[in-house]
């Protein structure tokens, strides 16, 4: 039996390529992408509200993969079949990389920027209406603090606390739909998290393009590790706090020792490891080499035995041969890595990996196949150690639960959706662990 690969949407930082349609009133958000975009899918419906907008769907796309983009544009089609009257309006990082091919689009009336999709009265009726509002996202030098009550039909609560990414990986066009790096305030961040908290919701995760820069635009550079310590002392009623994807080359030492002390840090990190090849790291002008991540995992562990990691790899980057393959393939299992989600390499215009010599497609698709069976096998190993485990969980849906260290599990018994529940692991399918409720650890 085919296990199933981990989902993009199963983790902290994951890309969705699939949109998911949230509807308030006559007003449709469809989000593609990240947890960031999720977050803001929120901002947006909320300026849609004050604005008065009526009758529309709002489309936030993702710009990370050609698949992304190729999605985003099949919907906005489907979308002008299903509602004919209604207005479309495309934002996110696509449509700031690409405003014009979305403006081409007979089916979309409005484009956004990413700057401009969150702003108050952007989606406001105009007397002198324009088909494309989007200004240079480099130019943009702060992120603001927006406060927002939670996020539609979701267990657990987001809150971005940094947007835009100062580094340029060759592979990756991101930076040119979210700009340079900065850091909401952390006095702003504390204030959202007690508001979720105040809410009702037992876990929030803090997010954004590159999480673990947060801080180094502040004044006085504070780090990540200082706001996660910020956040578990003035907001102790928030059960658990959950970090989403952190780049292997930034875990600070405050952080660390956040992990080691602070049982209400959630005990797993996705790592955007990309690679595991010296060669092929360089190439992609990433900031880690393999030892690198091999050490950073074997301090985290050494502080904290529980912690389960989850990476982003790419398979099939240009001039990647077999060998090199191999160096990543076998870091899963070096790395002693749990979950992972793989991403066949995408040429994207406008980066200088596009520009390499390309190996052939079904080169690319074979390894990516091979690098999502390590996957799929080291799952089955973190699931074979959660057998007979009494673990806390937080209820997603019905019947499913996420574990401290992001492991799904399938139980039996009482828990709404948003409580935490203490389940005693019976077994696994090669997916998630099954399991049956002793305990409702928080009120529902």
């Amino acid at each position: 039996m085919a296990r199933r690969q981990p989902r993009d949407h199963d983790r902290p930082g994951g890309r969705r390529l699939r949109g998911r349609a949230a509807v308030t009133k006559d007003v449709d958000i469809v989000t593609f992408g990240c947890r960031l975009n999720a977050y803001e899918s929120e901002v947006i419906r909320k300026r849609a509200a004050e604005d008065g907008l009526a009758d529309a769907v709002v489309f936030n796309t993702c710009a990370v993969t050609n698949e992304a983009v190729r999605q985003a544009r099949q919907a906005i089609r489907k979308a002008r079949r299903e509602r004919p009257g209604a207005k479309l309006i495309v934002t996110g990082c696509a449509a700031q990389i690409d405003p014009t091919a979305f403006a081409a689009m007979p089916e979309v009336d409005l484009v956004l920027g990413n700057a401009e999709k969150s702003e108050a009265g952007a989606y406001a009726p105009s007397a002198e209406p324009m088909r494309v509002r989007v200004n240079d996202i480099m130019s943009v030098r702060e992120t603001a603090g927006h406060l927002i009550d939670g996020l539609k039909d979701r267990a657990r609560a987001y809150v971005e606390v940094q947007n835009g990414c100062d580094h340029r990986c060759t592979f990756c066009i991101i930076p040119y739909g979210r700009g340079n790096s900065r850091s909401a305030a952390a006095g702003e961040i504390v204030e959202q998290v007690r508001r979720l908290a105040a809410q009702g919701y037992q876990e929030v995760v803090l997010t954004g393009v590159d999480v673990t820069s947060w801080g180094a635009d502040l004044p006085g550079q504070p780090s990540l590790g200082q706001l996660v310590a910020r956040i578990l002392k003035l907001v102790p009623e928030l059960p658990r706090l959950r970090l989403s994807s952190i780049d292997a080359a930034e875990i600070d030492p405050d952080l660390l020792r956040c992990l080691a002390e602070e049982p209400r840090l959630m005990p797993y990190l996705h790592l955007s490891l990309q690679a595991g090849d010296d060669m092929i790291l360089k190439r992609m002008k990433r900031r880690h080499l393999r030892a690198d991540a091999l050490k950073l995992v074997a301090e985290v562990r050494a502080v904290r035995p529980d912690v389960a990691f989850g990476a982003d790899l790419i398979a099939g980057f240009p001039t990647e041969s077999e060998a090199m393959f191999e160096n990543t393939l076998r870091l899963v299992e070096e790395a002693g890595l749990s979950f992972l989600h793989v991403f066949p390499f995408s040429p994207r215009p406008g980066t200088p990996a596009a520009r390499m010599p390309q190996l052939r497609r079904d080169v690319v698709k074979a390894r990516a196949a091979r690098l999502r069976a390590a996957g799929e096998a080291a799952l089955v190993r973190h699931l074979d150690a959660q057998v007979g485990r009494r673990l806390s969980a937080l209820v997603e849906r019905a019947a499913v639960a996420r574990a401290e260290d992001f492991t799904e599990i399938a139980f039996e018994g009482a828990g709404q959706p948003g409580a935490i529940v203490r389940l005693r692991v019976t077994g696994h399918d090669g997916q998630r662990a099954i399991a049956h409720v002793e305990a409702l650890e928080a009120a529902e």
